[in-house]
C-alpha cells in the first residue's frame, strides 16, 4: 500500500545538490508531489523536504542512496502522523468582488487573511494543509481567480533529535 512520506535532506550547501537527489527519484520513477528547500537551524546546512507517496521498501532504498551522495549530511524519512506540516497558499482575485460581502466571508470562515487591495485584484493567503488551501481555491473559485500558488510542505518532525545531535556523532 502506497503511503505518503516526507523525507527531509540535510545536505552541504554545493552546486548541484538538488538536482543530484532528485535525479534518485527519477530513476526509481517516484514522482515528488512537493519539494522545498532552506536553510536548517546549524549553519551551513541545508534541508530538502520532499513529499511523495510511495511503498516503504521503496523510500528506503531510494534513502539508502541519497546518504551515498557527497555533501548529504543526513537523510529522514517519516510519515505523516510524526511531522507537523503546513503549506501557504496565495490566490489572487478580482478586487470588484470584494463588495457583495461573500468574498469576506469566506476568507473568515477559512481562517485565511487578506494580504493587499489593489482596485483591479486582492491577493489572500491562507496557510494549513493541502486540503485546507484547496477547499478554499474551490471557495474562490466562482468569484474569480486570476492566480493561485501553492507552496510545498514545510515540516517539523516530532520524535527526531536534533541535527546538531546527530552531526556530534558523526563526528566522533
Amino acid at each position: 500500500m502506497e503511503t505518503t512520506f516526507t523525507v527531509s535532506v540535510f545536505t552541504e550547501n554545493s552546486i548541484g545538490i538538488l538536482n543530484r537527489i532528485t535525479i534518485i527519484f527519477t530513476r526509481r520513477h517516484l514522482n515528488i508531489d512537493s519539494i522545498t528547500a532552506s536553510e536548517s537551524e546549524v549553519k551551513g546546512v541545508f534541508r530538502y523536504t520532499i513529499v511523495l507517496r510511495t511503498h516503504r521498501e521503496q523510500i528506503d532504498k531510494v534513502v539508502g542512496q541519497i546518504e551515498k551522495l557527497i555533501d548529504v549530511v543526513k537523510v529522514f524519512v517519516h510519515e505523516d502522523q510524526d511531522v507537523v506540516h503546513q503549506e501557504i497558499a496565495l490566490y489572487k482575485i478580482k478586487s470588484g468582488r470584494l463588495t457583495n460581502g461573500d468574498v469576506e466571508k469566506v476568507i473568515r470562515e477559512n481562517h485565511a487573511r487578506i494580504l493587499t487591495v489593489d482596485p483591479q485584484f486582492m491577493v489572500i493567503e491562507k496557510t494549513g494543509h493541502v486540503a485546507e488551501t484547496q477547499q478554499l481555491f474551490e471557495k474562490l473559485k466562482p468569484h474569480g481567480i486570476l492566480e493561485f500558488a501553492r507552496s510545498g510542505r514545510v515540516a517539523i518532525t516530532k520524535p527526531m533529535k536534533e541535527l546538531s545531535t546527530y552531526l556530534k556523532e558523526l563526528e566522533q
